[in-house]
């Protein structure tokens, strides 16, 4: 099993004009992110675009990503699907490929039971050897994993953790206080609560803006861990103007544009979920500036 903790990037997945991958900056994010100090490489999560990404798309990321990490941080492969079928025969590719964890959303579109869930996932750890992170992200999917769903799923014994984008810190904490004792590991998918969830006895998170500021983002977690509480609280405050942002768009938008602005070719989100109006590209380029006069980009 991986030791799942840190900094965890949802890496982007660079574009051409055409919309096609662009294996090339691909590498190059990748090892920019590695010598920043991350703690894993996530391809194909939402940031990553995996929503609209085709199969084939995916194993071509995969593939760039297993291979230009060589093992210097552990890859997290997202293949959750809508169905069950589809989820497995998705996790047992990335298992094929040299995947070293599986993240899997919950299906969406559909609405399921707590039941339905907890089957589904059952179903998907008894078909692969490796350690799985369930994702909850009730806000894309309409499905949310209770915290009840996560205590019983958590006694699988290659599902080790879960990743909460909810927003709701305080299902974090019941995701905290229903697994303590053992190893699962709990995450914020929810940049701003990092530290937070750290403190409350998580053990990281899976941080978009981690592609801006990979070195102020792993400084929460390394802060945290030394004892240095005011480098921990400064460097969690100071992606607050960023994500001030988000409101004038899709937050993948914003960091996938974001990262363009800072002089990476990692080109934009493809249509339709690319769309930035004039007010929300300046306010991204004076957040950009505020920052990289801190330090902090």
């Amino acid at each position: 099993m991986k030791d799942i903790r840190g900094i965890i990037v949802p890496i982007i997945t660079p574009m051409h004009e055409d919309e096609s991958v662009n294996e090339q900056e691909l590498r190059r994010q990748i090892d920019r992110l590695i010598d920043a100090g991350v703690h894993g490489i996530f391809p194909f999560g939402t940031n990553g675009e995996g929503y609209i990404l085709s199969e084939s798309e995916k194993e071509q990321v995969l593939a760039v990503c297993i291979d230009q990490v060589k093992g210097r941080v552990p890859v997290y492969a997202g293949t959750g699907c809508i169905s069950t079928r589809d989820t497995i025969r998705l996790s047992k590719k990335a298992q094929e490929m040299g995947a070293d964890v599986l993240s899997i959303i919950t299906p969406s579109f559909a609405a399921a039971s707590q039941n339905e869930l907890i089957d589904h996932y059952r179903a998907v750890a008894d078909s692969v050897e490796l350690p799985i992170l369930l994702y909850n992200i009730p806000a894309r999917t309409g499905n949310a994993l209770a915290p009840a769903t996560v205590e019983k799923l958590a006694q699988v014994p290659n599902i080790v953790g879960v990743k909460d984008s909810s927003g709701n810190f305080d299902n974090i904490l019941q995701y905290i206080e229903r697994t303590r004792g053992g190893d699962f590991t709990v995450l914020s998918g929810n940049d701003s609560l990092i530290l937070w969830t750290l403190l409350a006895g998580g053990k990281g998170g899976i941080a978009g803006c981690a592609n801006v500021f990979p070195r102020n983002m792993v400084s929460i977690y390394e802060s945290w861990k030394a004892g240095d509480m005011e480098k921990a609280r400064w460097a969690q405050d100071a992606i607050r103007p960023f994500r001030n942002c988000f409101r004038f768009g899709n937050p993948n938008t914003i960091v996938k544009t974001a990262t363009a602005m800072l002089g990476y070719p990692v080109g934009k989100c493809r249509a339709p979920f690319n769309g930035l109006s004039a007010e929300g590209v300046a306010a991204v380029k004076d957040a950009l500036t505020l920052l990289a006069g801190q330090g902090v980009c």
